[in-house]
């Protein structure tokens, strides 16, 4: 969420000590095995994305069929996705590099980046689910409509930046506006499950603990979402990531012109070395 799976992805480097224990002494691993062992460790990484992909699938399919997200919230996903490939095709196109995993990181975050990481995917992802899923098995029609639109948009969010990190078509703006776009819809979405919370639901004169309980919880919920995202919005992917991803692509693609450039004066001065040659 938040550019988190683009920010930081996981680095995959085969087990040293297992290679290097179970192969003969006094001989190096071929170029062919390294292959292998580097296909097997994504393999598995790949295979853990799609049982990720699969279960946020699920999601989208369980809100959507609910009836409680609105109708602008169920076509602000197919419109990202239209104005992204827009963007991918016409705007930011891909340079058509050929990077492995560990290259395609735009931020490298700290060890309090990813504390700051595993609060906010408990903020934003498990609490809320805990409170719909609650909200459901106390029959509270308003959490539930109050917190799924959340849920929807985020889970949307997380399975688009999961694909294409994995693609080569998007370009690094293209993957950086992913969560951005996301995350400015999702705080208009909070602000609305604010204002549900505070405003429109009112306690009774003498509710019971639990009742009064489930309510501050709600409340405490909806404004630790607002105030994180908020601050993931206006201090990490304004300032830092998206400017990140842009000075990553112009400098690719300065690179590429300067290859190209650098390629067509050697094929010149390879070319005029025969002329000369036959005029001597």
């Amino acid at each position: 969420m938040s550019g988190i799976s683009l920010a930081v992805a996981p680095r995959s480097e085969p087990d040293q000590t297992t290679t290097s224990a179970t192969k003969p002494p006094q001989q190096k691993p071929s170029p062919h095995h390294h292959q292998e062992e580097q296909q097997a460790v994504m393999g598995g990484v790949m295979g853990s994305l799609r049982v990720i992909e699969l279960q946020l699938v699920a999601f989208i399919m369980v809100f959507s069929a609910s009836g409680l997200v609105p109708l602008l919230d169920l076509l602000f996903p197919s419109l990202t996705t239209a104005y992204l490939l827009a963007l991918a095709r016409f705007t930011f196109p891909s340079h058509g590099t050929t990077v492995s995993s560990g290259s395609q990181e735009i931020f490298q975050g700290s060890r309090f980046f990813r504390f700051y990481v595993v609060v906010g995917t408990t903020i934003g992802l498990f609490l809320p689910l805990a409170y719909v899923l609650g909200g459901f098995a106390r029959g509270d029609d308003h959490a539930l409509r109050s917190a799924t639109p959340h849920l929807f948009l985020l889970s949307f969010q997380m399975l688009t930046e999961n694909i294409i990190s994995g693609l080569s078509l998007f370009s690094p703006p293209v993957r950086a506006l992913v969560p951005l776009l996301y995350t400015v819809r999702r705080i208009f979405v909070i602000i609305d499950w604010v204002n549900d919370v505070w405003v429109n639901k009112k306690l009774p004169a003498n509710a019971p603990l639990k009742d009064t309980a489930w309510c501050w919880f709600g409340r405490s919920l909806a404004v630790a979402n607002l105030v994180y995202f908020s601050i993931n919005l206006f201090g990490f992917l304004i300032p830092r990531f998206l400017p990140r991803a842009f000075e990553r692509y112009f400098r690719e693609r300065d690179e590429i012109h300067a290859k190209t450039a650098e390629d067509k004066h050697s094929a010149a001065i390879n070319k005029s070395q025969p002329r000369d040659k036959k005029a001597d």
